[in-house]
């Protein structure tokens, strides 16, 4: 049986707190949230149970959702860990089974039966279907390249069959056995003949296809996430029609037996149903932000306003409105999976442990102006005032300063700091550094490397900003509260806590996944990110 997921009941607790003018506990700080909450931790994969109720996958969120499709209420059918599932698919008999795309493992469950593990290390395991007659195959994609029987026993070892497809990414079986999928880095929609390996282009010209079904009727539909459309496309001469403009960075799409159409969208954290006569839209779930990490904050003549790494997304916050606006998304734009965000002068700094990545955005026009690769595992990124960059390697524990055109030098400033997260400088001469692995703050001199800590004995530490007042505030996730410290003497106070931040890391991962992250405007107000809620915290001095 499912049941309400925590960010739904962290939501709702929030509302009961909020109608009884209770804060979270708090000394000295009002409590309020600036973006509400939301489902999923990014919705990827879909399907359709034999109860015509959607499933929804989240590999983040490692949790496997159901979803009423008439209402839109979301709950829990298979929780963390085992829920990490980027694709589901059911059996003729009913068996359901998912992939594990960080952990590599593909799980299944018969109807009232535990979990099984069907396979394992296959990382990037991404998108799976029955064949009719019952057996399972499944694919890799960005981690890997290849196409899977899979012993619905468990049993045996996963049989390759083809390697190097192009990213066969969302598919399904059609009346004649055979795979209709999209080849993700080709853009092209194909058929995959699984006994013989033959590949048969079906359609192309798509930019970023992501997912392809078919009706009962025999037509093919097909997601490009890139462009944002639903496509229809005839099975005999492969002809296109757009039937829906969407938003991009869609992942996955399913068709129940009465031919209705739904969709998932990353970026969203949302589900839409498409009529495929008329392309008309209707939205079942949706939130504001999909899987919120590091912000930070600028005043200007428009108004203080947030900048943050939204994971699938990268986004404004208005702090005087709440309101989010759209910079670049997934998939469609130029852009790399962002975990952690700073803003300074004319330019954002985003950076991604997931792809290796910094990247800087102009602020103004959104345009990105550099996309440098290679770094180990980069949680935090700041620009100095001749353009060069500080960047934390949570991979290494070092702390770089980078230059040159393509971020060609790089300089060892400080090593061996042990799980860093988050920085702010101090002044031109140093930086403060959190080291969530060693529980501590501390300040770099960045002219000699000489780290001095200033507080110790935390609870993973991520995120930090320096206030008007001078002190250091840090989001202690170790202890779901933000504190403050000086830099002078090293004294900790707490301003809240019982924050809903902190989520499971999935295996594999950093111990930090998401930056918790935090930013202080100019009249002493803190921001805090939400990562198991989805949601940015306002924490106004009284």
């Amino acid at each position: 049986m499912s049941i309400l997921n925590y960010a739904a009941r962290g939501a709702l607790a929030l509302a009961l707190l909020a109608a009884l003018g209770a804060p979270l506990r708090a000394e000295g700080y009002k409590v309020e949230v600036l973006v509400p909450g939301s489902d999923f931790h990014g919705v990827h994969g879909l399907g359709i149970g034999p109860d015509g109720q959607i499933l929804a996958g989240s590999v983040i969120g490692q949790t496997l959702y159901t979803v009423d499709p008439a209402s839109g209420t979301v709950g829990i059918e298979v929780a963390p860990p085992d829920g990490m599932a980027d694709d589901i698919a059911f059996a003729p008999d009913g068996t359901m089974a998912w992939t594990g795309f960080l952990t590599g493992d593909l799980f299944a469950r018969k109807p009232g039966g535990e979990i099984t593990k069907l396979a394992s290390g296959l990382p990037g395991i991404n998108s799976l279907a029955y064949r009719s007659d019952g057996r399972l195959y499944a694919t890799q994609v960005f981690l890997g390249d290849a196409l899977y029987e899979i012993d619905t026993t468990g049993q045996s070892e996963p049989r390759k069959i083809i390697e190097g497809m192009g990213g066969l990414n969302g598919f399904q079986f059609g009346p004649d056995d055979k795979i209709y999928g999209p080849l993700w880095f080709k853009g092209q929609v194909v058929k995959v003949d699984v006994d013989s390996g033959e590949i048969e282009v079906v359609a192309d010209g798509f930019k970023v296809p992501a997912a392809v079904n078919l009706d009962s009727k025999g037509n093919i539909w097909a997601l490009d996430t890139a462009q944002g459309q639903l496509v229809k496309i005839d099975p005999q001469s492969g002809e296109k029609e757009t039937v829906a403009q969407l938003s991009t960075s869609l992942d996955n799409l399913a068709i129940n037996d009465k031919d209705e159409i739904f969709v998932s969208n990353m970026a969203d954290n949302g589900i839409q149903q498409v009529n495929p006569d008329t392309g008309e839209i209707r939205q079942i779930v949706k939130g504001q932000l999909s899987m919120p990490g590091g912000l930070d904050l600028v005043a200007d003549e428009q108004g203080e306003t947030l900048y943050l790494a939204d994971l699938f997304a990268y986004r404004t916050i208005d702090v005087a409105t709440g309101e989010v606006t759209d910079v670049a998304r997934m998939h469609s734009d130029h852009l790399e999976y962002p975990i952690n965000a700073r803003a300074k002068g004319d330019h954002v700094v985003l950076s991604s442990w997931f792809t290796g990545t910094v990247q800087v955005f102009d602020r103004k026009t959104g345009e990105s102006l550099k996309l440098l690769h290679g770094f180990a595992a980069p949680e935090d990124a700041i620009e100095l005032e001749d353009g060069s960059l500080l960047v934390l390697e949570i991979a290494t524990g070092k702390l770089l300063r980078v230059s040159g055109e393509e971020g060609e030098t790089r300089d060892v400033v400080a090593e061996g700091l042990v799980v860093p997260v988050g920085m702010v400088l101090d002044g031109p001469s140093g930086v403060f550094v959190t080291e969530a692995g060693a529980g501590s703050v501390s300040r770099i001199d960045l002219a000699t490397g000489e780290k001095l800590t200033l507080a110790s004995g935390l609870a993973m530490p991520e995120g930090l900003d320096t206030g008007p007042d001078g002190l250091l505030y840090v989001a202690e996730v170790g202890k779901k509260q933000v504190i403050s410290i000086s830099p002078e003497n090293g004294a900790v106070s707490v301003l809240a806590t019982d924050l809903p931040i902190g989520a499971p890391a999935p295996a594999g991962m950093p111990p930090t996944s998401m930056t918790t992250g935090i930013a202080v405007g100019g009249d002493g107000t803190v921001y805090v990110t939400s990562d198991i809620e989805n949601a940015v915290y306002k924490l106004s001095p009284m």
